[in-house]
């Protein structure tokens, strides 16, 4: 108790002490103030000008700093996207920027030219998973197309055009796609990215949807396509089946968080031939191929009601999509951009590691070199990922990551001894060489790890950077020693 008395008198008197000093600072501060104030009107309004622009300059600098040093900068403008549908403007803008920092826009781009070719027709997609039908379809409904029908369900391996008339004389054209699912790889892509150039998809199937199926409705759904769900082969369900089975679909597409018209799920029979088994009078049997007669007219219906209520907006809703298209190809390729300059990055500052370690000729020396290029291949990293993070920031990540070195330092030099022991000729590792190879690994290990954490993150931070260098350490040491020791040696040999 008494201990207690005591440490609150000691307060006490600490407080009355700072508010004393304070006092006292203040009105020193204030008399010397008012003092420059007097000297200054006094004197010539030229040295009262520059006075308070000097100060004011002063201030703005201090400000600067202390925003510079305190304030976190996250991820640029210019990285981010509005919530909202991109316009063409916005998609143009972006790809100007990327053009000139050096990124690979030849796809994006692609995909514009792609939309401006397409601009004065209505596009219609027929879409759906192998064997459902769309060939037969597409055949019926344009009995004139030369379009290939194979019964093997394999007929369309590429993206095919067709010029159909509706009732009303407008032309539209009409794509056969891949049929989704197939074992062949990458027709599923490219059936998907043609439905989504398409002004609306017949999304085809032959009974209730798969959770395949289900998951490509719900993608188109996400680039807002006009859909009309098309059950294919409804001659072999009788009425009932056929109205349970249209019910189905629509809870489907209401499961997935879509919305569809009651019309905008029909039931048609595309026609074509079958096998068939006759059986003659004398009992004997024998393979025949019949044709099927096509009912597609709710289809067209469908079609035509869908261009009539829809309208100018179809037009609009594709180039929605086809923007959000090219800019998911476009962040594709900022993505392979900024692994092949983030990989350049990362070498330089690992050669620049190693001379530093090599050229370092008194204790001490080394750590200060290798905190410089540490400080500079974190700031060009986190620039090529669009995070301007504080100094503090910077410096925390380093401190973190540096009292991880010291524990990892002991297999670093390990591995590097054993990595230069594997190049012939070599003969005894000098201690100065292994010392440098050691650096170089860790800072390999250290700006991969960073990359890591600026590409899922966006932004620096620095506990979770810290932590993925201590975790991916050893694996970035194993897989990097050969070429740091090759870097070395190359550094040693000039």
């Amino acid at each position: 108790m008494k201990l207690d008395r005591f440490i609150r008198i000691a307060l006490a008197a600490v407080i009355l002490l700072v508010f004393i000093v304070a006092t006292g600072a203040l009105l020193f501060i204030s008399e010397s103030a008012l003092n420059v104030w007097d000297r200054l009107k006094a004197g010539p309004p030229v040295m009262l000008y520059a006075y308070v622009g000097i100060m004011l300059l002063l201030a703005a600098t201090a400000l600067w700093l202390i925003w510079r040093l305190v304030v976190r900068r996250k991820i640029s403008p210019k990285r981010k996207t509005s919530g909202g549908p991109l316009s063409k403007t916005d998609i143009e803008n972006r790809l100007r920027e990327a053009e000139a920092a050096g990124v690979d826009v030849s796809e994006a781009q692609a995909e514009l030219k792609q939309l401006a070719a397409r601009k004065n027709a209505v596009h219609l997609c027929f879409f759906g998973e192998v064997s459902a039908g769309k060939s037969s379809l597409l055949k019926a409904l344009v009995p004139e197309a030369d379009v290939i029908v194979d019964v093997l369900g394999v007929s369309t391996d590429d993206v095919r055009h067709y010029r159909w008339r509706n009732d009303d004389g407008a032309e539209i054209l009409l794509t056969d796609v891949p049929g989704i699912g197939g074992t062949e790889e990458g027709l599923t892509s490219v059936a998907t990215d043609e439905a989504k150039r398409a002004n609306i998809v017949l999304f085809v199937c032959d009974s209730d949807l798969t959770r395949s199926e289900m998951a490509s409705v719900k993608n188109l759904l996400e680039f807002d396509k006009p859909l009309i769900i098309v059950l294919n082969k409804a001659d072999r369900y009788s009425a009932d089946e056929q109205a349970s089975l249209l019910q189905r679909l629509l809870e489907r597409v209401d499961d997935i968080g879509g919305q569809l018209q009651r019309d905008h799920v029909v039931a048609v029979t595309a026609g074509g031939e079958v096998d068939v088994i006759e059986r003659d009078a004398d009992g004997s049997e024998a393979n025949a191929r019949r044709t099927r007669p096509a009912d597609i007219g709710v289809l067209v219906i469908a079609i035509n009601r869908l261009l009539a209520d829809e309208g100018e907006s179809l037009d609009i809703r594709r180039e929605r999509a086809v923007f959000k298209m090219a800019a998911a190809r476009l962040a594709e390729a900022e993505g392979e951009y900024r692994l092949q300059r983030s990989e350049q990055i990362i070498r330089n500052s690992t050669r620049k590691a190693i001379v530093g370690a090599l050229a370092a000729i008194s204790p001490g020396t080394d750590i200060l070199i290798q905190g410089y290029i540490g400080t500079m291949m974190t700031q060009e990293l986190c620039s090529l990922y669009g995070a301007a993070p504080r100094d503090l920031d910077i410096e925390e990540f380093l401190s973190l990551s540096q009292s991880r070195v010291g524990r990892a330092l002991p297999l670093s030099l390990a591995v590097a001894g054993n990595g230069l022991k594997a190049f012939p000729g070599l003969g005894t590792v000098a201690g100065g060489l292994v010392h440098a190879v050691a650096y170089g690994l860790i800072f390999d290990a250290l700006g991969r790890s960073l990359v890591l954490t600026l590409s899922r993150h966006g932004e620096l931070l620095p506990e979770v950077a810290a932590k993925e260098f201590e975790e991916g350490i050893s694996e970035h040491l194993e897989a990097g020693v050969r070429r740091v020791a090759r870097m070395a040696l190359d550094e040693k040999k000039d």
